[in-house]
């Protein structure tokens, strides 16, 4: 069985369209499964950075706890709807085992760390965390380098871009996508026998898909994703998935994206 999570936390963006993203969160709750649903109740406040270089911190952290709480409580899959994409750190590590690939399908590298990054915010460290650069967010690594594929990550600071370098990390474009076993093909190659999959919405073309935080040019055709990640659940089993960046701009704006979620919110879960 699935369930969903759904996490509206807002304080790990630093886009202007930031609220907005507890918006998105609610939006998508309306149309998943109410009995395999649960809503976390993210505090408004914007936080503080404790010193740390990372905005808002106390706030994610607050989070991050209230959504590792919400996982223990059951064995079960769970897709984990946000929000901004730092509801993922908790979320992945808790499927963390040398046999699980994370797959970070996103506009950004999200490998910044709190020297690097330009905003300091979360969202800009989240993979950098799960690979153990980032402690203020996460302890501990939760996945090694060869066991990352990154999709889609069209902008890239510089600093991301030495990390990639020196890390041997895979990286699949949009063009890749066409062929919709190359995001297969990835993970197996990691040698991973699962695999957890992080989704923020911004990878997307925003010809097709207008809700997200960033609009990005270039991106992935909503059908091209979907297939690809049809594809890797019917080769490597998805243990837990994050779908986040949904800002839409007003419910009828809302209402326009919300088939498409669906459809990729399907092919994870």
């Amino acid at each position: 069985m699935t369930r969903f999570v759904v996490v509206p936390q807002w304080q790990g963006s630093p886009s202007t369209r930031a609220m907005l993203l507890r918006d998105g969160a609610e939006a998508i709750a309306g149309d998943l499964p109410r009995s395999a649903t649960v809503v976390l109740d993210v505090p408004l406040e914007a936080g503080d950075g404790q010193g740390t270089g990372i905005q808002r911190l106390s706030a994610v952290r607050r989070t991050s706890e209230l959504l590792d709480d919400a996982l223990s409580m059951s064995s079960d899959r769970a897709v984990v709807i946000g929000g901004d994409c730092s509801v993922t750190v908790a979320a992945a590590a808790r499927w963390a085992a040398d046999d699980v690939a994370v797959v970070w399908i996103d506009a950004h590298a999200d490998l910044n760390d709190p020297a690097s990054s330009p905003s300091g915010s979360s969202a800009g460290m989240a993979l950098r965390a799960l690979l153990g650069g980032v402690p203020d967010l996460l302890g501990t690594a939760a996945v090694s380098p060869e066991r990352v594929v990154l999709v889609g990550a069209r902008e890239r600071d510089d600093a991301e871009d030495a990390y990639l370098a020196g890390n041997g990390i895979r990286h699949l474009t949009e063009s890749d996508l066409a062929d919709p076993a190359a995001l297969a093909d990835a993970v197996a190659a990691t040698g991973a026998a699962r695999v957890y999959v992080h989704l923020d919405l911004d990878v997307l073309d925003p010809s097709e898909f207008r809700g997200s935080a960033w609009g990005i040019p270039f991106g992935i055709p909503v059908a091209d994703l979907v297939a690809a990640l049809r594809t890797l659940g019917e080769r490597t089993p998805i243990v837990g998935a994050t779908v986040a960046g949904f800002a839409p701009a007003d419910p009828a704006a809302a209402g326009e994206d919300l088939g498409a979620i669906l459809r990729l919110v399907g092919a994870v879960a």
